[in-house]
């Protein structure tokens, strides 16, 4: 029960204003899973730890859930669709600000980030303002921790004229200038410093002016990372000379300097929160571009960083500021694990990491097997499409490896007259020359030799080389048809590291895990539906390839002996607890291969990269909008063809009506006639003379009455009177 009590006490409700930004979710994360109270502790026991511990140890935090006794995550949301972190408590989305002021009234902390957004800047000032203001509701003590930025410090003058490389610290903060953009922050710097000296009992404030964050999925220097990732460039910009220095500090490692004022309550109430590099711009780019890119990188202006759409001013400011800047005070009174305080170049692989995991581009790499002619090119095309993977063919692989031998050749034969000018850039390629013409001549004299074919010594050592190459282990691969035997892939996959040590460890199979594939597809067909495939193929597509008779024959003789023996390939990744998948290609009529595709799709999993770029989003939408209004055509047509159909039927049957209208209309005619005939005999017979001979003699008379005149002669003349 005591221990229940404690945990309860120790417990402290943390906000954080827009927790789906990059600075306070990973900030949000850390403090989740820290212990109030930790940082008290000595750093020594349990809390020292080794570096590859350091790393579980960022993992760990990355995906676990608040545990007890950890500080409680309340804040709010920047967008309306953003959906609530797992290690957040609660999540708001206020309208009001008297709303607001009640849900900071409940916690113990306050954090209020003004690095991210210009647009928080009123608001952060607005809160510390109202809580002064509430000073008297407060039932506990309660402490707002302003984190800020170093350019409030960029127009600072030096602290000796003198020597201006001495950087600054902690204690000159009140001599510091900002940068013509931070002019609002400093402002609000000096606000919070003001307010909490006034009732420190009830409010403490703290200012933290933090470098430039890295780490995780990355904010700032996310461009880069995301231009050398991908490699569509040959080199990496850096805006102006990148002779500046950038003072930086990594993420998790700010969120330590957040814990340590938790809890510590430092009676320094301004701290610079930086780590102890002195990188200038251009080292952090080149650092990128080598462990993640080309390792090249060129000069732009700084004009020319306007125009990239992923910089906002306040990144472009934060890049080109030049400052040198120390943290004393957290240096020797805080209690910090720190993540990379030697800085990022010196950690440039670990970080690199942690954006990999973060943004979850982690490379696909996938082995495709199976006899001649199973389809296994158009397969795997299709899969590249799909996952933006590199289509790994062994004939490109080889023209590929000679086109930079003779690269190299030619580079020191042109570099052997202007040694000296060429020593900085090229000086990779210059160590790697130096026997690029023995190997050259080596591999074409093999290839004379055998054919055009290559031995397995140099096939296996450019394949490895393809394999290691940064877009492969950045996007990852797909294997077409290699390798073929089971030596082949235990030399191709073998670790360099376990080749020394191969005869010691004979007995137990070993890999390059950088390298080997995650997933090996074997594509199954009988020997018939294969031999039938190629015999129905036009002889425009046959022509000068190997599905000729002859060569198809013996390539699948050859494949069909390769694989009767114990050691096939795929038993080597069956030894290695890759378990090949076998689709049979034989069920899929669609010469697209849908079935197939989706089967492998099925199995791997979603593609583990940035998505579809802008210019494929546009093709896709304009591709659904041409099939909507394909689609909408067709429908229009059909509509059309059934009104026209019905129409016709319509107009048939109102034809057909009105002849059979004609004819009934006759029938009646003649029927009619008919039946008058007797009527007009007995007209004739007996009414028409008398009625002549009445009208005649009516003529002759004349009488002032002819109707009356002529009705007495009728009935006068009556024959039946008579």
């Amino acid at each position: 029960m005591a221990e229940e009590e404690k945990t309860i006490i120790r417990n402290k409700r943390v906000f954080l204003n827009h927790l789906d930004s990059y600075t306070c979710r990973n900030i949000a994360l850390y403090l989740s899973n820290c212990v109030v109270g930790a940082s008290l502790e000595d750093a020594g026991g349990e809390e020292e730890e080794g570096e590859g511990e350091e790393s579980d140890k960022q993992n760990d935090i990355s995906s676990a859930k608040p545990k007890e006794g950890t500080f409680q995550i309340v804040g709010t949301l920047a967008k309306s669709d953003s959906v609530k972190p797992d290690f957040a408590l609660e999540t708001y989305m206020v309208s009001r600000r008297e709303e607001l002021m009640d849900r900071l009234l409940e916690c113990d902390i306050i954090i209020y980030n003004i690095t991210d957004s210009e647009q928080q800047l009123e608001e952060a000032t607005w809160v510390v303002s109202a809580m002064h203001a509430e000073i008297e509701r407060f039932e506990n003590p309660k402490m707002f921790i302003l984190l800020s930025t170093v350019m409030t410090w960029a127009r600072s003058k030096p602290v000796d004229p003198d020597d201006p490389d001495i950087p600054f610290t902690e204690d000159d903060y009140r001599r510091r200038r900002p940068h013509p953009n931070f002019k609002e922050h400093i402002s609000t710097e000096k606000l919070v410093i003001k307010l909490g000296k006034i009732n420190k009992s009830k409010l403490t404030t703290y200012v933290i002016a933090s470098g430039i964050q890295y780490g995780m999925e990355e904010d700032m220097l996310h461009l880069f990372f995301k231009m050398a990732w991908h490699g569509e460039v040959p080199a990496l910009p850096v805006f102006g000379d990148g002779s500046n220095f950038i003072p930086m500090i990594h993420i998790f490692d700010l969120a330590a300097v957040v814990q340590n004022v938790a809890d510590h309550k430092p009676k320094t109430h301004y701290l610079v929160a930086v780590d102890d590099s002195k990188h200038l711009l251009r080292e952090v780019v080149k650092c990128i571009s080598s462990k993640l890119g080309t390792g090249k990188v060129q000069r732009e202006s700084k004009e020319n960083a306007l125009l990239k759409k992923e910089l906002t001013q306040n990144h472009i400011d934060h890049l080109l500021v030049n400052l040198q800047m120390e943290a004393v005070y957290i240096k020797e009174n805080f209690n910090i694990r720190w993540m990379a305080d030697t800085g990022f170049v010196e950690n440039v692989e670990k970080v690199i990491k942690e954006y990999k995991h973060s943004r979850r581009l982690l490379p696909v790499k996938i082995c495709i097997l199976g006899p001649p002619a199973v389809g296994k090119s158009t397969v795997v095309e299709k899969l590249c499409k799909h996952y933006k993977l590199h289509h790994i063919k062994i004939m490109d692989v080889i023209n590929e490896a000679i086109a930079k031998l003779e690269r190299l050749v030619k580079a020191k034969e042109q570099a052997a007259g202007n040694e000296e000018e060429e020593e900085g850039e090229e000086e990779e390629e210059e160590d790697g020359s130096s026997d690029a013409a023995e190997v050259l001549e080596s591999v074409k004299e093999n290839m004379e030799q055998n054919g055009g074919r290559l031995d397995d010594q140099y096939l296996i050592k450019f394949v490895r080389e393809k394999l290691k190459s940064m877009p492969c282990q950045n996007q990852g691969y797909i294997l077409d048809g290699f390798p073929k035997m089971y030596e082949q892939g235990k030399e191709l996959f073998l670790s360099e590291e376990e080749e020394e040590e191969e005869e010691s460890r004979s007995n137990a199979i070993q890999c390059d895990k950088a390298i080997i594939p995650e997933y090996v597809i074997a594509l199954d067909a009988p020997d018939d539906f294969l031999k039938n495939r190629v015999m129905n193929l036009p002889e425009s597509v046959v022509a000068g390839t190997h599905y000729t008779q002859d060569r198809f024959i013996r390539r699948l003789n050859l494949f069909r002996d390769i694989n009767t023996e114990d050691e096939t390939v795929l038993n080597y990744f069956d030894e290695l607890e890759i378990h090949p998948q076998h689709i049979d290609v034989t069920k899929d009529n669609d010469p697209e291969y849908t079935t197939v595709i989706d089967e492998i799709v099925k199995c791997i999993g979603k593609p583990r990269n940035y998505g579809l770029t802008p210019e494929e989003k546009a093709e896709l939408e304009f591709k659904a909008t041409e099939e909507k209004l394909r689609r909408e055509f067709a429908k229009k047509a059909e509509m059309e063809q059934k009104e026209a159909l019905e129409a016709a039927e319509r107009a048939a049957h109102w034809e057909e009506w009105n002849k059979r209208l004609e004819e009934v209309k006759k029938q009646e005619v003649e029927l009619l006639e008919a039946h008058s005939v007797p009527l007009r005999n007995y007209l004739m017979k007996n009414v028409m003379p008398t009625l002549t001979h009445g009208l005649i003699e009516c003529c002759k008379v004349r009488p002032d009455d002819p109707v009356d005149f002529l009705a007495e002669y009728l009935f006068q003349k009556n024959p039946q009177v008579e």
